[in-house]
């Protein structure tokens, strides 16, 4: 009985850990596609700080037990940065991501509607 219990267990921290390295890959991708100025504009720290700080989230949270604290760290500097910082770069006109370009139709003030 008592092995079940500790498969049961292990099974439940093994998708744990998984949802953990999940929350810290997107918080990852996501400041990977963000403007440099994006950062600057919406005052928050530098892009490169965000990167590597998700970058060493997604490794600890991969090399550690979670119930190690390291790992306990990761998470909460993604879930800052998804809470917090994400939802600030997303406000600036946009929303902070590289490629990003206006319609064919826009003028230098905004989208021309043609006198609508």
């Amino acid at each position: 009985m008592d092995s079940v219990l500790m498969l049961g267990f292990a099974g439940f921290l093994g998708l744990l850990k998984i949802v953990l390295m999940g929350l810290a890959a997107f918080g990852l991708v996501d400041a990977l596609f963000r403007r440099e100025d994006a950062f600057r504009a919406a005052d928050k720290q530098s892009k490169p700080f965000w990167t590597i700080i998700l970058a060493l989230a997604l490794i600890v949270s991969y090399l550690f037990s979670i119930l190690s604290f390291l790992p306990v760290i990761g998470v909460i500097a993604s879930i800052v940065y998804i809470v917090d910082v994400r939802p600030a770069l997303r406000s600036l006109p946009g929303g902070g991501r590289t490629g990003r370009r206006g319609s064919s139709s826009d003028g230098p003030y905004g989208p021309y509607n043609g006198g609508r």
